[in-house]
């Protein structure tokens, strides 16, 4: 297996020879380079790429403002040379996923892992809120959050913090979906112009944000311009999920995933099939 070093150190391809597909894999907001991931991938016959979107040199500090056209490099290379182009993101990276799914026909397949069917503001405390992503040098049509809501699940944390309770933002993001209902239509991301297959993976325990709520109006979209969408969920699991595989990922210390160890490896385990039928 070769693995090669993109841009500097801003990225990672990991290709096994013989490789057919290229995947093009996307962590969440933590904005790390995926290279467990990808070496797992790898494992199983696909070539597999990771960049950094955001926090590397030229790029906006934060998940804020990002350029989709960060990704267009690197899926014109995989594309070049492989038979089939696959997506795969995480939470944040779900949605360029989804995005990118909507641009480039050539994907052939986009796989969602904790997904959200509607743009979000970027995460930054910068007011006024401003969209994730832009689109030749324009903002992507956005859902702002519920500032007040946002500071409720922070003050209800920590009035349960003698428990060791991290804020849930679940209610601050249906919060958001009610209060801005007159922004979601323009934000919703266009899942029908996605051309290739769609695989959405979402835990029934995700203490982020409602994952499957959000996988299923991806699902119902689709359906109404009968196209099929495979969604994977388990209701015990949380925001995270592991790939048969996978090392698990320390928790985070800012935040509730909800779901366990067990739960989030069982519905990798589950959705693994799946994503293993369209490498």
């Amino acid at each position: 297996m070769r693995e090669t070093t993109l841009a500097g150190s801003e990225g990672v391809l990991l290709e096994p020879e013989g490789a057919t597909t290229g995947v093009l894999v996307l962590s969440g907001s933590s904005g790390r380079i995926e290279t467990d991931r990808c070496r797992m991938l790898a494992s199983h016959g696909a070539a597999a790429a990771s960049i950094r979107y955001f926090g590397g040199p030229g790029q906006p500090g934060e998940a804020r403002l990002m350029p989709l056209e960060t990704f267009d490099d690197v899926l014109a290379d995989l594309h070049s040379r492989y038979q089939r182009l696959v997506v795969l993101g995480t939470s944040w990276g779900a949605q360029a996923a989804l995005l990118l799914g909507t641009l480039h026909p050539e994907i052939d397949a986009v796989v969602a892992l904790s997904p959200t069917y509607v743009a979000w503001a970027g995460l930054s405390d910068e007011r006024p809120q401003r969209s994730s992503w832009t689109l030749r040098g324009e903002q992507v049509p956005f859902v702002p959050f519920d500032d007040e809501a946002i500071e409720d699940a922070l003050k209800e944390a920590e009035g349960a913090s003698a428990h060791g309770e991290l804020p849930s933002y679940c209610e601050a993001y249906l919060s958001a979906l009610e209060k801005y209902a007159d922004r979601v239509p323009a934000a919703t991301i266009p899942v029908e112009r996605i051309a290739g297959e769609v695989v959405l993976v979402a835990g029934g325990d995700d203490a982020l944000w409602p994952s499957v709520l959000f996988a299923e109006a991806i699902r119902r979209r689709r359906t109404a311009h009968d196209l099929e969408t495979i969604v994977v969920s388990h209701p015990d699991a949380g925001h995270r999920v592991v790939l048969p595989g996978e090392p698990v990922l320390p928790l985070s210390r800012r935040l509730a995933w909800g779901g366990s160890e067990a739960a989030d490896r069982e519905l990798g385990l589950r959705a693994w099939p799946e994503i293993a039928a369209i490498l």
